[in-house]
């Protein structure tokens, strides 16, 4: 038996109501024109009038330079970068789902990774998520996934594994190490 109450439907936001809507999304954090278009389609009639609010306030947004995706691409990298310490990959990953065109991810991304050393920056995130050294070939497979998850590239996971200097019984199969190689290749 549920108590919760059931939820008044909204009425649409007209222009001006929207682009107040838009400004306190904007106001909250950063975001990409996608997620802005997105949130404010949840705010007006599901049809072309819809829409039509829509376009016209998010030109508004973009003319007054409020909703910027190269902008909030590089500002989404940096920080992720400086922060959570992810690779390439999931970075380029995370701008697509963010609704960044794959293009500007990849320059974006390239840009920023340009003078940064990879095999550092995969030391500092498993150090980052205390992840120390294993000690067998289950705890090695471990932490190369989650490099791997982190967006990390299949040279820099093997020289961070490489330089632990591990003992013969904690080493990973070659296989292992094929398929991190193959899912580099993949990505390009």
């Amino acid at each position: 038996m549920s108590f919760s109450r059931a939820k008044k439907p909204r009425e649409p936001l007209d222009e001006s109501g929207l682009h107040e809507y838009a400004l306190k999304l904007l106001g909250q954090q950063m975001r990409s024109m996608a997620d802005v278009r997105r949130k404010l389609m949840t705010r007006v009639e599901p049809d072309e009038t819809g829409a039509a609010k829509v376009h016209a306030v998010l030109g508004r947004l973009r003319e007054y330079g409020l909703v910027d995706d190269a902008a909030f691409a590089e500002n989404f990298v940096q920080m992720r970068q400086q922060n959570q310490k992810h690779g390439p990959r999931r970075l380029r990953n995370d701008l697509a789902v963010k609704g960044i065109d794959r293009e500007l991810a990849a320059r974006t991304v390239e840009e920023r990774f340009a003078e940064v050393d990879e095999v550092e920056l995969a030391r500092q995130h498993l150090e980052r998520k205390r992840i120390r050294k294993p000690e067998n070939e289950k705890e090695t497979a471990r932490v190369m996934r989650r490099l791997a998850a982190a967006g990390f590239s299949a040279r820099a996971i093997h020289a961070v594994v490489r330089d632990w200097r591990l003992p013969e019984n904690a080493l990973v199969s070659e296989d292992a190490l094929i398929d991190l190689e193959e899912m580099d290749h993949r990505e390009e």
